[in-house]
């Protein structure tokens, strides 16, 4: 049997597969926004789900899976199956990542896709229907926003930069060495936010709460591809398709200010 191609040709091929299958639903999740959809509350005070997040997610499986029959599949909306650990290859997806402003008619939700590889993201798609922008990287290419290359902020001071963060992550109590002081801006998809850090609309991204593989997958390869070293709030590497399918935070920024925030954070 001749040896499977890992390499970055698998990759592009994958990353067009979660490309072509991001837009193809795009429509879906339009088809309810600013319609009333019904929506309920998850269990465990675990936010929000609506009758889009669930079609959005049907159409990506029957897509993705149809054509990678032999990967393994993680969604928020689609109960887990543990068989996904014995795959090297895995899908992890967000069918409507921002589902509280999908439901408050405002533009910034989004579609997070990505393939895991040996639990590395290698391709992913985070792409916004509302406002026809679909970002895209693969590993070892760059970090596109329809199609054009963006690069993530050369800024290496901390003071006054602008980060992609909600008030909570920047209590003192998380600051031993200080908390610095930044702009703050926000928008309610981390994936949203991993991309806008991506393309150097913010400075960096920063999240100390867990975080869920589906959330972060996508936007964490955009982000890397586009020059910002992303890491959980320990500095570790993420690493997904775990059992608990969660990472320690997620912290995205060029190299210098990456490093600031570790050491306010008391890492370094």
């Amino acid at each position: 049997m001749p040896e499977r191609d890992l390499g970055p040709g698998r990759d592009a091929e994958d990353l067009d597969l979660l490309e072509r299958a991001a837009r193809a639903a795009g429509p879906i999740a339009l088809i309810y926004w600013r319609r009333a959809p019904e929506a309920w509350e998850k269990p465990g005070d675990a936010g929000p789900v609506s009758e889009a997040d669930l079609a959005v997610d049907r159409s990506l499986r029957e897509t993705l899976l149809a054509a990678r029959p032999s990967y393994g599949w993680l969604s928020e909306e689609t109960p887990d199956d543990l068989a996904r650990l014995a795959h090297e290859d895995v899908f992890i997806v967000d069918p409507i990542d921002g589902t509280r402003a999908f439901l408050a008619g405002e533009k910034e939700f989004a579609l997070s896709l990505a393939l895991v590889r040996a639990g590395r993201v290698v391709a992913g798609v985070v792409h916004l229907p509302a406002r026809d922008l679909t970002y895209t990287a693969c590993r070892g290419g760059p970090a596109l926003c329809n199609g054009r290359e963006i690069r993530a902020s050369s800024r290496a001071d901390l003071t006054g930069a602008s980060v992609m963060t909600n008030r909570i992550n920047l209590d003192p109590a998380q600051w031993p060495g200080g908390v610095p002081e930044v702009k703050r801006v926000f928008r309610s998809s981390l994936a949203y936010r991993l991309c806008l850090a991506a393309e150097g609309r913010a400075d960096a991204m920063l999240t100390l709460r867990p975080t869920w593989e589906w959330d972060a997958a996508a936007g964490s390869m955009i982000a890397s591809a586009a020059g910002c070293v992303v890491t959980d709030r320990r500095g570790d590497a993420l690493v997904f398709n775990r059992a608990g399918a969660q990472s320690d935070g997620v912290l995205a920024a060029p190299p210098a200010l990456h490093q600031k925030l570790l050491a306010g954070l008391g890492v370094v």
